[in-house]
């Protein structure tokens, strides 16, 4: 019965027969993706496969060629970044698109600064943006935070990308998109990373994680779709798929061990 329930549900975001062409070059090529909340898509493929390109279709940077983008079931057009920001899409890149000049209060309401009134002109809260940045990191798990005025280039990587991504949550994202959250971290960092991923799931998120790292996708995500050469390749569910396969899908369909022959055999002519 539950079975049923989930698969009836509307998918949060939802994508139908995508395509994204600049001039004669086609990039996207018939993208059908869903995913619901409280959910990890994880999007993988190698460097070209056109994982960039849909992560800007899907924030309002490109516009589709042809095809639909739903939300909740219904139509949506996004004309610009700030559409889709407005429908509830966050996007988080690859180094958590923090400032490292700037302290841990001020970058995290960017845009947005809390103000008081002082006289009569207003000025930055900077009292009350430190304890809600503070408060909102905390929440995730983050205990090393405790002074929003920390700079930001003080923080590791995967404390960055956490910051980041509570940000995102506290701002209202329904949809968060991950590009490469792990990429350039080491065990630790990516392993906190991970952690919060999973927290934004459990918070009812529906959460797009773009990796080519198939074992961070494995230990976080319940759907998976692999992307080559601009189109899915490949889309199942946890645990239909072994790492090995996986692998192998994203190289295309070769086996590493047709790779290996074929690295050898370049290797003897």
């Amino acid at each position: 019965m539950s079975k049923n329930i989930k698969s009836n549900r509307k998918p949060v975001l939802e994508l139908r027969n995508v395509n994204k062409s600049f001039g004669p070059i086609d990039v996207l090529h018939d993208i059908s993706l869903k995913v619901h909340k409280g959910e990890v898509l994880c999007l993988l493929g190698d460097n070209g496969a056109g994982k960039s390109t849909l992560i800007k279709t899907l924030c309002g940077v490109h516009k589709p060629t042809s095809g639909t983008i739903l939300m909740d079931g219904e139509e949506v057009n996004f004309p610009n970044p700030r559409s889709a920001a407005d429908k509830g899409i966050s996007t988080v890149h690859q180094f958590g698109g923090t400032f490292p000049l700037m302290s841990i209060g001020r970058s995290f309401f960017v845009g947005v600064e809390p103000t008081k009134n002082f006289g009569p002109i207003k000025i930055f809260d900077r009292k009350k943006a430190n304890e809600i940045a503070v408060k909102a990191v905390q929440d995730f798990g983050i205990t090393r935070i405790d002074d929003g005025d920390r700079l930001i280039g003080g923080l590791s990587g995967g404390e960055r990308q956490s910051l980041a991504i509570a940000r995102a949550v506290h701002f209202g994202a329904r949809v968060l998109i991950l590009d490469e959250p792990t990429a350039a971290l080491g065990v630790k960092q990516a392993s906190h990373v991970l952690r919060i991923v999973n927290e934004a799931k459990k918070r009812g998120l529906a959460v797009i994680f773009i990796t080519h790292q198939v074992m961070h996708a494995m230990a976080v995500g319940d759907h998976f779709a692999v992307l080559i050469r601009g189109g899915i390749a490949a889309d199942f569910k946890k645990g239909e798929r072994s790492r090995e396969e996986i692998t192998d899908l994203m190289a295309g369909g070769e086996t590493m061990a047709d790779l290996e022959a074929e690295i050898q055999a370049s290797i003897d002519e």
